[in-house]
């Protein structure tokens, strides 16, 4: 144990008392700081701290601040004073006092801080945790539109692909040979192709019976069957029977 004061006492002309009452009555112009001898407040602060060595070296600290801000005082008391260079005395006391409230209330909340329990040394973690349940909820928040897309492109990977071909009309390779065939027998003079093919037929079985019938042509000519002639190139192909 310590035997240093906690407070820094003063015997000087004029005051007896703590240090931080001193700061707080001068403040407050109710100390004539005149009377008080700055030296012997020297030498008073110098024999705390060397009794005070390093267990109350902060509160010596603090106190050093208050003594040099009453040095401060005096001698703004003493000498003349700019007005548009220096503050007022009293501000900077208000201020100091401020500044040293909020060390105290810093240095008790830290010594609160340091009081409170321990893990390890105060109390101890339980050997088996059960641990936190994590509960999840969702919620969505999708107008008609959005709903109505999502539902689209869920139902289309999930629905079965199916490969539908359209009947169309159409005049095979077989058919054309025989038509051509049938109808170039009987015919003496050069024909055009297009009189070979169904009348009354629709569009796009006019042109399949078309193709297939120019095929046809083609492999009755390379039988002997027909004669082909074409006077230039993609003019109108014309048939007729071999002649004897």
């Amino acid at each position: 144990m310590s035997d240093v004061p906690e407070q820094l006492t003063l015997d000087l002309d004029g005051w007896e008392g703590p240090l931080d009452l001193l700061l707080s009555l001068a403040r407050a112009q109710k100390v004539d700081l005149r009377e008080i001898s700055i030296l012997a407040l020297v030498e008073q602060y110098l024999r705390y701290v060397e009794r005070a060595r390093v267990l109350q070296l902060e509160l010596a600290a603090d106190y050093l601040v208050m003594a040099a801000w009453l040095a401060y005082l005096k001698s703004a008391l003493l000498l003349p004073r700019d007005p548009e260079v220096e503050p007022d005395a009293d501000e900077l006391a208000t201020r100091l006092q401020l500044r040293l409230e909020r060390l105290d209330a810093m240095r008790d909340a830290g010594a609160r801080l340091m009081a409170r329990d321990r893990l390890g040394r105060d109390v101890f973690r339980r050997a088996a945790p059960e641990g936190l349940r994590t509960v999840r909820r969702a919620q969505w928040t999708a107008d008609l539109y959005e709903l109505m897309t999502a539902y689209g492109r869920v139902s289309a990977r999930s629905r079965p692909v199916m490969h539908v071909v359209h009947d169309r009309e159409v005049m095979t390779l077989e058919a054309a040979i025989a038509r051509v065939a049938a109808l170039v027998g009987s015919a003496v003079d050069w024909r055009a192709i297009e009189a070979f093919l169904p009348e009354q037929a629709s569009v796009a079985l006019r042109r399949s019976a078309l193709a297939s019938s120019f095929l046809a042509a083609l492999e009755l000519a390379r039988q002997g069957r027909v004669e082909l002639r074409q006077e230039a190139p993609f003019a109108p192909l014309y048939l007729r029977r071999p002649a004897a």
